[in-house]
C-alpha cells in the first residue's frame, strides 16, 4: 500500500495509524516541523547552506494522563506552543547566524540569582511580554469598549458580546497586517507558506520534492492562524453564555468581570483545539468548507508564496522530523565525503 493509499484509508478511519500527523511553524530563515517522534528545525544560513537539528518531542500526558483528555489537551498544547514557539524562534536565529540580542545587566543578575542561563531569562521575559501584549490588545481593549457601550450607551446582550468579538477580530487582523509590512516578518510568512505546501505534499502521498510541493496551496486547515480565528469566534459564544448565567452583581463588578473574561481564555483554547482537529479530519463537504473559510482567508495575511529555496528548507525539516536518515540534498553528503577524502589524502 502506497503512502497516498494509506492516507486515504486513514481518512476513512480504516487505517488510523497509516499517515502520522505532522505540524510545523515558520521560524527565522527556516521552518520547524514536528513529526510523530521528533521535532526538526532547519534554517538557511547567510552563506546559502542549510543546517538542521532534531530533538525528541515533548509528550503531553507522559506523566499525567489527564492532560490527554479532550479540551484539557487543547489548553496544554496552547501553553506549550507559546513557550516552545518563542524558544524555537530564538534557536533558529542562532542557527542562521543572525545577530542575537545581548542579555541586559538586569537579566544577567536575575539569571545569577535564579541559577539559570541569561538566555533562559531573556526567553522568559519575551514570553511574559508576549502574554501581556496579547492580554492588552485582545482582552483588555475589547473589554473596555464593551463596558463603555454597556454603561454609556445602554447596549445589552447579545449585541455587547458580538461587539466584544468583532473588536477582537479587528485588532487581530490589524495587528497581523501591520507586522506583515516588516521585511523580516514577510520572510517568516513566506516560510509559513512553504511549511503548508510541504505538509500538503506529504499528506497527499507525493514524493517530498520542491517540484511536487510547489503546486499545493499555502492555506492549510490545521494552521495556527485558523486556530486563532476559531478562538475569536468561540469567545463570542462563550461571552454570550457568560452574560446569561452570571449574576448582575458580578457583571457590575468591573475587576471581577474582567478577571473572569481573562480566565475564560484557557477553556476557549481547549474548545477551539477540538474544533480545529475535527475540521482537519472531517470529510470535505459544503458545511465543512464554510466552517474552514474564515481561517483559510485569514491565512492570506499570515502566509505568502515561498520561493523554491524556502520550499527546500521546509522539505528538509519535514524529512528530518519524519526520521529520514539523510534529509539534506545528496550534494551535501557528496561534499562531506569529498572533504573527508581530501583530508585523508593530505595526511
Amino acid at each position: 500500500m502506497s503512502l497516498k493509499e494509506k492516507f486515504v484509508a486513514w481518512w476513512k478511519n480504516d487505517y488510523k495509524d497509516a499517515c502520522p500527523s505532522v505540524g510545523g511553524q515558520a521560524v527565522m530563515e527556516g521552518v520547524m516541523m514536528k513529526g510523530p517522534v521528533c521535532t526538526a528545525v532547519t534554517v538557511r544560513k547567510s552563506d546559502g547552506t542549510m543546517t538542521y537539528i532534531t530533538k525528541p518531542n515533548r509528550v503531553i500526558g507522559a506523566k499525567h494522563k489527564w492532560l490527554k483528555l479532550p479540551f484539557i489537551r487543547g489548553i496544554a498544547n496552547f501553553i506549550i506552543m507559546l513557550v516552545d514557539g518563542m524558544k524555537t524562534l530564538t534557536e533558529s536565529a542562532d542557527m542562521a547566524g543572525l545577530d542575537a540580542e545581548e542579555p541586559t545587566k538586569f537579566e544577567k543578575k536575575l539569571a545569577k540569582l535564579l541559577g539559570c542561563k541569561p538566555d533562559d531569562v531573556m526567553m522568559g521575559t519575551a514570553v511574559v511580554l508576549a502574554v501581556v501584549l496579547a492580554i492588552g490588545l485582545f482582552v483588555l481593549i475589547p473589554y473596555i469598549v464593551m463596558i463603555l457601550l454597556r454603561d454609556k450607551a445602554g447596549m445589552r446582550d447579545p449585541w455587547l458580546s458580538i461587539v466584544y468579538g468583532v473588536v477582537r477580530i479587528i485588532l487581530f487582523l490589524g495587528y497581523i497586517f501591520l507586522v506583515s509590512r516588516m521585511k523580516e516578518i514577510k520572510r517568516v510568512f513566506m516560510y509559513h507558506g512553504a511549511e503548508h505546501k510541504s505538509i500538503f505534499c506529504f499528506e497527499h502521498g507525493d514524493e517530498l520534492t520542491v517540484e511536487n510541493a510547489r503546486k499545493y496551496t499555502r492555506f492549510h486547515p490545521r494552521c495556527g492562524t485558523s486556530f486563532l480565528v476559531i478562538v475569536m469566534i468561540i469567545s463570542v459564544v462563550v461571552a454570550i453564555v457568560l452574560n446569561v448565567i452570571l449574576p448582575q452583581s458580578v457583571q457590575q463588578n468591573k475587576l471581577m468581570y474582567f478577571l473572569i473574561k481573562l480566565l475564560m481564555v484557557l477553556p476557549v483554547a481547549g474548545i477551539s483545539y477540538e474544533v480545529l482537529k475535527t475540521l482537519g479530519r472531517a470529510r470535505d463537504n459544503a458545511f465543512v468548507r464554510i466552517l474552514k473559510w474564515p481561517g483559510l482567508m485569514t491565512q492570506r495575511l499570515t502566509t505568502a508564496e515561498p520561493d523554491d529555496s524556502m520550499l527546500e528548507v521546509a522539505l528538509v525539516s519535514l524529512k528530518a522530523a519524519l526520521g529520514y536518515e539523510k534529509p539534506l540534498p545528496d550534494s551535501y553528503y557528496e561534499r562531506a565525503v569529498s572533504e573527508d577524502t581530501d583530508a585523508e589524502s593530505a595526511t
